[in-house]
């Protein structure tokens, strides 16, 4: 093989390599619907700052795409309800479209992802039949622009279409739409792009009218009592989110088609609402994207996909004070028009580890819970809680004593320093209380103790993949291996 062909393979094994190890990322909405938004360049100086990395519009407005050129940022445009009819029944004026909103930007602009109206069948259910077309229509426009490798398409759909979505195993669509979900997953399927779910607890649990907890809704521990468990698969859920995603994944299924990605295009939480939205508050919303950024950190995917993560897309950067319909409806936003944030965000490695917070209090197991009890708590605060429980390893300090009073109490107390600022309790079902006195012994240090410290040994190691919001903002991270061999694979090329 020829230098230049070795060189070729390498870069394609390189730009692999980058794509698998990136995990799940976490993006921005942004809406337009306000009486004051900053001017675009504003907006743009203000995703630098925090370093997000991806971000949805709704439209593909000129003045956003020109001040998002040569940032770096992943860019999702989108095909406005409006324009779906007549991309859908004119394939010229798709290919004009891409012309003039894709490929006039590209490379400038890293736009990966076009999404094709929003929320189509639940909106406007009479352009069902013309939704695939246009998702064609662009799609030949790309393969004739010769981006339709780096640009996909997909359609952002609402759980609405799932009538049923709890228990997830026997989520089906809406049967009046089997005919074109069919055609929109064979779409997806064979142009290998990704389903775009709008998924929002917050729905799902004032809808509810107190079937689940609030606890379910906002990724908090749920009490061994009220775990909310599938009776088909026997999976257990300790989010609504995760049970969301799932209910599509297992509709796609009724349809048999399996391994298309889940990408959540809208999530999030209201921090206003009116007298009878009395859970639209600035603590739950702030509680909810605290959460979720911990969940995208931690890489996991659902109890159905545990290793796909879900890359998810906040709703939304701005309040859109212009939107009709409740108070909530209007404040969405994560940010204030000057840029500074509604609610304090987990920007920074000690909000996301908690290792600052509660110091001198701690969380230790009742010494009268019932063992079983206590292994369900401590299960739940080494996997779903996402306690880093390294140190409780065979060999490890923490091992002995080896009972499960001794080691619920060093993972409950990791979890509440880690989750604290996002909301995360000391109960555990009832298992956990709070004390003053430092149960830290010999080499076992537990977190919070005046003699731990944040670069200690057994501090979580840094996810593979996910975008995290670190000290600078929402940054890539690779591990040691990766970059090693990355390291190597550019030295190479360079021959």
């Amino acid at each position: 093989m020829s230098p230049e062909k070795w060189r070729n393979h390498l870069v394609l094994l390189l730009f692999c390599m980058i794509s698998s190890a990136s995990g799940a990322f976490f993006g921005v909405n942004i809406g337009t619907d306000m009486s004051n938004l900053p001017p675009a360049e504003d907006v743009v100086a203000i995703l630098k700052s925090y370093q997000i990395t991806h971000v949805r519009l709704f439209d593909a407005d000129r003045h956003m795409l020109n001040a998002l050129a040569n940032t770096g940022i992943q860019v999702m445009v989108g095909v406005t309800n409006q324009e779906v009819l007549g991309i859908g029944q004119t394939p010229s004026l798709a290919a004009a479209w891409v012309n003039k909103n894709v490929a006039a930007y590209i490379p400038g602009i890293n736009i990966t992802a076009i999404a094709v109206g929003s929320e189509v069948l639940s909106t406007i259910p009479h352009a069902a039949p013309i939704l695939v077309p246009a998702m064609n229509n662009i799609h030949r426009a790309l393969v004739a622009s010769n981006l339709n490798f780096q640009v996909k398409v997909s359609s952002p759909q609402s759980m609405d279409i799932i009538p049923k979505s709890f228990p997830p195993s026997t989520a089906t669509f809406n049967s009046s739409w089997n005919s074109t979900m069919y055609q929109f997953l064979q779409f997806l399927k064979n142009t290998k792009s990704f389903y775009m779910l709008n998924a929002y607890p917050y729905y799902g649990y004032i809808n509810g009218n107190g079937i689940f907890p609030i606890d379910y809704a906002l990724f908090r521990p749920i009490p061994t009592s009220k775990q909310i468990v599938d009776s088909n698969t026997l999976l257990h859920y300790n989010s609504m989110f995760n049970a969301m995603v799932d209910a599509a994944y297992y509709s796609m299924e009724a349809l048999n088609f399996s391994e298309i990605p889940i990408v959540v295009t809208e999530t999030g939480w209201p921090s206003l609402g009116g007298a009878n939205e009395r859970d639209a508050t600035v603590q739950n919303a702030e509680t909810y994207n605290g959460n979720l950024f911990r969940r995208v950190l931690n890489d996991s995917g659902t109890p159905s996909q545990p290793s796909t993560p879900i890359s998810t897309y906040i709703y939304e950067l701005f309040n859109e004070d212009k939107r009709p319909g409740p108070i909530s409806e209007k404040n969405w936003g994560m940010f204030f028009p000057n840029g500074t944030t509604v609610y304090s965000l987990p920007m920074s490695t000690s909000d996301l580890t908690g290792d600052s917070s509660g110091s001198g209090l701690f969380c230790v197991a009742k010494p009268d819970a019932d063992s079983s009890a206590l292994k369900s708590g401590l299960d739940w605060a080494c996997g779903q809680g996402s306690a880093n429980c390294s140190a409780l390893q065979a060999g490890q300090p923490c091992f002995q004593p080896n009972n499960i009073q001794s080691h619920s109490s060093y993972a409950y107390n990791d979890y509440f320093h880690r989750m604290q600022s996002a909301g995360g309790t000391c109960d555990f079902g009832g298992t956990a209380t709070t004390t003053s006195v430092d149960p830290s012994h010999g080499s076992c240090i537990f977190m919070g103790s005046s003699r731990s410290n944040s670069s200690g040994p057994f501090m979580p190691p840094a996810a593979p993949g996910p975008f995290i919001p670190g000290k600078s903002g929402l940054k890539l991270q690779f591990s040691r291996l990766t970059f090693t061999v990355l390291t190597v694979l550019l030295a190479i090329i360079q021959l």
